[in-house]
């Protein structure tokens, strides 16, 4: 299965609160669209992995993405090493994406950091022609994607470029929501997380709107790149 753009997250809710209003704008263009967790979130104050797993596939719904695979690494200690890489590859070869979105390059979680380096270097080894991998007993043929676009989650980061996700940030919101474990209930008797206060939730609309004032727009999601961003001509971006 060929798709336009996959969305990797360290945990179930990263690709959502990160870029999800970019995922639906890509979707309503006529984009083929995936996400793969790296982590089931197991580690979590609030909620559970089996949890989290129900709220993933709810989201997944409400986002309209094609396909959602969780890889099962160890929330807080998975690494970038060759076995990690090795399982990115699979999911890059399985679904040949041209662009994809994966953890801001530095965060407050450590997790978001190294989901962010593991997907990256895995992208330029997927394009080794070397590097031998199969997937349900079928050999795979090595792809690299084009882009590799960083998505910008709890800290400031200064965005290399932004996404006018104008008119797609009440369903972002609502793909948020779906995890309702995680995030602000007045009801709730869990623990509280950096992310369970009222104060992040509307973070999310106030973030996306400041974002969309500096660019003449209502809302917008920020990313930034690891390499030159280029054009074929002025106003026609690479």
């Amino acid at each position: 299965m060929k798709l336009d753009i996959l969305a990797f997250g360290a945990h179930p809710d990263d690709v959502e609160l990160g870029c999800a209003g970019t995922i639906l704008k890509e979707i309503s263009l006529g984009k083929k669209v995936g996400i793969v967790d790296l982590t089931r979130g197991e580690l979590g104050t609030r909620g559970s992995a089996e949890i989290r797993d129900q709220e993933a596939n709810a989201a997944a719904k409400i986002l309209g993405v094609i396909a959602r695979e969780n890889l099962e690494m160890r929330d807080g200690f998975f690494v970038n090493d060759e076995n990690h890489q090795l399982e990115i590859i699979k999911m890059i070869r399985k679904y040949q994406p041209e662009i994809i979105l994966c953890n801001a390059i530095d965060d407050r979680h450590i997790d978001h950091a190294k989901g962010s380096s593991l997907v990256s270097d895995a992208c330029f080894l997927s394009g080794l022609m070397k590097i031998e991998t199969q997937l349900d007993g079928q050999e795979q043929k090595a792809w690299r994607p084009k882009i590799v676009y960083h998505y910008i989650q709890w800290k400031n980061i200064k965005p290399d470029f932004v996404v006018d996700i104008t008119g797609f940030t009440d369903k972002k919101i609502e793909s948020i929501l779906a995890y309702g474990s995680q995030f602000y209930d007045p009801n709730s008797k869990e623990p509280e997380s950096p992310i369970s206060s009222k104060n992040f939730l509307e973070s999310l609309n106030y973030r996306s709107r400041d974002l969309g004032r500096l660019v003449g727009v209502e809302h917008a999601e920020g990313f930034t790149v690891e390499r030159y961003l280029a054009v074929n001509s002025l106003g026609d971006l690479i």
